[in-house]
């Protein structure tokens, strides 16, 4: 190249580069200027982006085009076209909540053709009144399960009800009752026979811990009571006609519902616990079925549950299967285990011991959990593992850190208690958690119990919160509904709790206050952190420019409300993809 041409070439280039450099500027200009919104929110906004705080927003086409200050929202205004709603002074402005945990699926399904079981209700009433109406309105519907959930274990620990007391109400169609936690069943004779723990003769087939991961409670007699633990529980659900029971069209019914009430509360994203409870694809049909009407309104990620009984093989070919039906609203992209069972039953894997010497039910060992996250991992599938004893956290993370990637951000699930040690690894191999802090609570009776059956490191130190933010930990909250121990479902009733340690309701005393939170991680748990667990925090999960516009508008600021008023407040509106899709 000659000087002169040289020379030209390089004014030429630094030319045509400022040029692109006003361009880009005046390109910004023309579209803060020009490119007209459809809707134009003023007022206090949380927007998740390092506890951030703006003014305004502009959404076009179901995403956030400008957030700013009220001036720069103004230039998206387009006269009579554009809606603009001012919260100014109302409440606050904040990203649509997301559940990293939950069982809408399978809690609304049994209501569908089962029978709800109220917290409070008791034993007697459950024979007398609960059960016998069961069976009559499967009769009446010519059903061929009497199903049913939601007896709560602390009310009938001391006079649980025996399959010989539910087969004088119905001995002819198979009977499962689950308690609210999905952890334990009531069955009737039938059911124990078609599921080959008892012979029609009445012979013995399985007995206490024939069923691997759970327990066949024994009576006196030498028999089956008809109390199932864990995952003797769900072996014995595996037998029941689960095709006829929920069928598709019940199925979409379902997430209708399900959709409905969690947009009534502020959640547009929500990872199921346990979406192939019905041993079947019912689920992921039908949701694709219901997108496809142009109806739904919140982002779902579906688990494949394993169970230590079943062919793990066979399943994981099944749970890499299900991720055909991924879309924008489905991410079938999870495998669900069950380490332990719960801490407060007995059930939970934990160390110390329980005073009896027994450490719980646990169902893998962690050459298992290693090879199945390995696996999972190398399908592009992320395991999701309930584990809530000190020991069992310590045997997920092991095995995550041994089997698995940490591209693909592997749960853990409730973690009642971690070892000190835990919470550095667990941020050091990009483990995530998604949290239970809305059990961080207990009446004085219940503390008193858990002092009784606990080591004092055990009993009143559950679910911790503030240690995985300050470990660098990505928590996400979730409610677990409807094993809610009589807690709250809502955001904010669990933000309140999550800050004060204490239930509203309950005559309890403050709880572990050293795991307390502030109003900003509450959020931060609820939005962002669980679309970072659901891999789609580039999409959703905060208020920031390029992303869909979920938002709420909520009835309180709070982030500044007494704290003892927060549990009050609750979605004056839900948006999702910029459309109203709920307001009180």
């Amino acid at each position: 190249m000659s000087k002169l041409n040289r020379r030209t070439f390089i004014k030429t280039t630094s030319l045509a580069a400022l040029g692109l450099m006003f361009a880009g500027c005046g390109g910004n200009n023309s579209a803060s200027g020009g490119g007209k919104a459809d809707l134009v929110v003023y007022g206090k906004i949380f927007t998740s982006e390092d506890n951030k705080i703006v003014e305004a927003f502009a959404v076009k086409d179901g995403k956030f085009i400008y957030v700013g200050d009220k001036a720069g929202a103004e230039k998206f205004i387009e006269d009579g076209k554009t809606e603009i709603i001012d919260y100014a002074g109302k409440g606050l402005v904040m990203p649509a909540c997301g559940n990293g945990h939950a069982h809408y699926l399978s809690a609304f399904a049994v209501e569908s053709f089962g029978t709800m079981i109220a917290y409070e209700d008791s034993v007697d009433k459950f024979l007398n009144e609960i059960v016998p109406s069961a069976v009559k309105k499967a009769r009446e519907s010519g059903a061929k399960v009497v199903y049913g959930m939601g007896w709560e274990y602390e009310k009938f620990k001391h006079n649980m009800p025996t399959r010989q007391q539910l087969d004088a109400l119905c001995s002819d169609i198979p009977m499962y009752f689950a308690d609210e936690e999905n952890h334990k069943s009531l069955v009737n004779t039938l059911l124990l026979v078609k599921a080959g723990v008892m012979a029609e003769d009445g012979t013995v087939l399985k007995k206490g811990d024939d069923i691997r991961g759970g327990e066949i409670v024994m009576g006196e007699d030498g028999t089956p009571t008809g109390f199932l633990k864990e995952q003797a529980s769900t072996y014995v659900r595996s037998f029941l006609d689960n095709e006829s029971l929920f069928p598709v069209d019940t199925a979409i019914a379902t997430i209708k519902k399900v959709q409905e009430h969690m947009l009534a509360e502020g959640y547009t994203m929500y990872l199921d616990g346990y979406s192939s409870y019905f041993f079947n694809d019912v689920y992921y049909r039908a949701v694709q079925q219901f997108e496809k009407s142009g109806d739904m309104h919140l982002v779902l990620g579906t688990t494949y549950e394993f169970d230590s009984w079943m062919n793990i093989d066979e399943k994981l070919k099944n749970a890499v299967d299900a991720k055909k039906y991924a879309s924008t609203h489905l991410k079938p992209n999870w495998i669900k285990l069950f380490m332990d069972g719960t801490v407060e039953s007995g059930t939970g894997f934990i160390d110390p011991p329980y005073p009896d010497g027994h450490q719980g039910i646990v169902n893998w060992t962690e050459e298992e959990i290693t090879e199945i996250t390995r696996k999972a991992n190398e399908n592009g599938l992320t395991m999701h593992i309930h584990a809530l004893g000190n020991a069992g956290v310590n045997r997920v993370v092991n095995a995550y850190i041994n089997g698995g990637k940490k591209e693909m951000r592997n749960t853990i699930v409730h973690l009642r208690n971690v070892n000190p040690e835990d919470y550095k690894r667990i941020a050091e191999n990009n483990i995530y958690v998604t949290a239970g802090m809305i059990w961080h609570h207990a009446s004085k009776a219940q503390a008193e119990d858990y002092k009784a059956m606990l080591s004092a490191d055990i009993a009143l130190k559950g679910y911790p919160m503030k240690s995985f933010f300050d470990n660098g930990i990505n928590p996400s909250f979730h409610t677990d509904y409807p094993a809610l121990s009589d807690s709250p479902d809502d955001p904010f009733g669990i933000m309140e709790i999550a800050l004060t340690g204490v239930y509203h309701e309950q005559d309890g005393e403050p709880w572990w206050t050293e795991e307390l939170v502030t109003r900003e991680q509450v959020l931060t748990a609820f939005t962002i952190n669980c679309a970072r667990q659901m891999f789609i925090e580039d999409e959703r999960g905060s208020i920031s420019e390029g992303k869909y516009a979920d938002f709420l508008l909520v009835t309180k600021d709070v982030l500044s409300c007494p704290v003892e008023e927060i549990h009050t407040a609750k979605p004056a509106a839900t948006y999702f993809e910029g459309k109203k899709v709920f307001s009180l």
